[in-house]
């Protein structure tokens, strides 16, 4: 399959999961390109024919060289050095959120802001027929713009084409990467918040807890689209649940699920509509505004859209909702064990198997929420200027977001694995079967960690369940709860 581009609105969420999720290659069409051809012939009519115009990194040099006027002859020795394969180093960023920033790249060049050839574009859409991609570390990302990542992933097309005024520049420019980062984070998130719901609800008849705190009512009276949806799908989950419930109400962790639901619910959306918005935005610097009747040789502005304001934010506020399901989960498994409030046997002790307990797990859900808290906290700016010569003198945080939402949401992977074990125990015990809408998810979870007969350690099958599912959550194949996150 091939995914077209005419216009940089075709370069949406659903392009990126075919794209760098589903392999597919791109395409631009003839009429694209021609804009591009067009924006280009104009642009060089501008720098050759204008004597006002002053291009910088085209008609200038770089950083402390911008005030340095060049020559034709000069721009055109300038023009052809490929992008720097830059120092940044660390782990890889996976081949998938890669497809995705080659993708985003072309939002620049698609109707022609970024006054490229067609030639161009057109090889920046090959990178994408499959071949490995080069590596591009997300440590180490301080810098103005987005460069540091930029400069390695182009530069070996650049090395291989002959680089015209401007190109190397809007290769390595705009903030591509950033919008690559959240998009990956929203595709992501949705299947992540299904699969805590899930482990939530089953936690929720593993305990009796009472429906009340679900009914339909609140739909209304709390006012909030995102709480309404939270609660229909709990009650989904729920529905045919036991009917030997408590009869007095739950712990506080059970009855504001709906509320915390919510609020993933709305991070959710915040991540998806920064994604949107982001894939689509031309970000290039300078940025090429085609002639009108005002501007009669066109224009380019020196403007500062390569800092992303939007995909930090969102992939902070999407951290924070795992690592407040990281704290649910840990409750939830304490509060399971307490006999006295479970109503359920002390510790989880299955009469059947004596001295078998999965009492331990809380002690390892608070280093995973911990782990998580720290993750969460929130970005800023980066305070320091290393590294800013000259007019670089502000980095932007996203790659590191990026690090630490994805962090946080391994750890909430993990809590809800061993919440889900516990749940799973309870239900065992007690000779209970899991709502119709959770039986095949109960299944899948015992597929991989059966009911324990004994003590051995099992630290290593928590691990299998939690790793089964981040995979959920990341779309890759090979394990049954696939098909539920779907």
């Amino acid at each position: 399959m091939t995914v077209t581009l005419d216009t940089r609105h075709d370069i949406t969420l659903d392009a990126v999961r075919r794209v760098a999720w589903g392999g597919e290659d791109v395409r631009i069409t003839e009429a694209a390109l021609d804009r591009i051809g067009a924006a280009r012939a104009a642009f060089m009519d501008m720098l050759n024919n204008d004597p006002d115009a002053f291009v910088y990194g085209v008609s200038s040099g770089y950083g402390v060289m911008a005030k340095v006027r060049l020559d034709a002859a000069a721009r055109r020795v300038h023009a052809a050095r490929a992008p720097a394969s830059v120092a940044a180093f660390g782990e890889a960023l996976p081949e998938r959120v890669a497809r995705a920033m080659v993708l985003a790249r072309l939002a620049n060049f698609i109707e022609g802001h970024a006054a490229v050839t067609p030639a161009l574009a057109v090889a920046v859409a090959g990178m994408l027929d499959g071949r490995a991609l080069p590596a591009v570390s997300w440590e180490g990302q301080g810098g103005a713009g987005e460069i540091l990542s930029m400069g390695p992933l182009f530069h070996e097309l650049g090395r291989g084409f002959p680089l015209a005024e401007k190109e190397s520049l809007s290769l390595i420019n705009g903030s591509p990467s950033s919008a690559a980062l959240v998009a990956d984070a929203a595709l992501i998130a949705p299947r992540r918040l299904a699969l805590a719901y899930r482990v939530m609800a089953l936690s929720t008849e593993a305990f009796r807890a009472p429906m009340d705190a679900y009914d339909p009512v609140f739909d209304g009276l709390w006012g909030d689209a995102s709480e309404a949806v939270a609660l229909r799908e709990l009650r989904r989950l729920l529905a045919g649940a036991g009917l030997d419930r408590r009869f007095y109400q739950a712990p506080v962790s059970y009855r504001i699920l709906p509320r915390l639901f919510g609020l993933g619910e709305r991070c959710v959306g915040d991540a998806v509509r920064a994604a949107g918005t982001s894939l689509s935005s031309v970000t290039d610097n300078p940025v090429f505004i085609a002639p009108t009747p005002g501007h009669p040789k066109g224009r380019a502005l020196s403007n500062g859209g390569y800092h992303n304001t939007m995909a930090w934010p969102a992939l902070d506020g999407l951290a924070h909702v795992w690592a407040e399901l990281c704290l649910v989960a840990d409750r939830h498994t304490s509060k399971m064990h307490e006999g006295a409030v479970s109503l359920l046997p002390d510790r989880l002790a299955d009469a059947r198997h004596p001295g078998v307990s999965t009492g331990n797990l809380g002690m390892v859900q608070v280093g995973y929420g911990e782990a998580a808290r720290h993750a969460a906290q929130r970005s800023f700016t980066p305070q320091t200027e290393g590294g800013g010569f000259a007019q670089n003198d502000m980095a932007a945080p996203t790659f590191a977001a990026w690090g630490k939402e994805r962090r946080a949401g391994r750890c909430l992977d993990a809590s809800l694995a061993m919440l889900a074990i516990v749940a799973a125990r309870a239900l065992d015990i007690t000779d209970r079967p899991a709502t119709p809408a959770l039986a095949g998810f109960l299944a899948d979870v015992r597929e991989v960690f059966p009911p324990l007969a004994d003590m051995p350690p099992f630290g290593a099958d928590i691990a299998v369940l939690a790793h089964a599912f981040t995979a959920v959550a990341t779309g890759e194949a090979g394990f049954g709860l696939a098909a539920m996150a779907a």
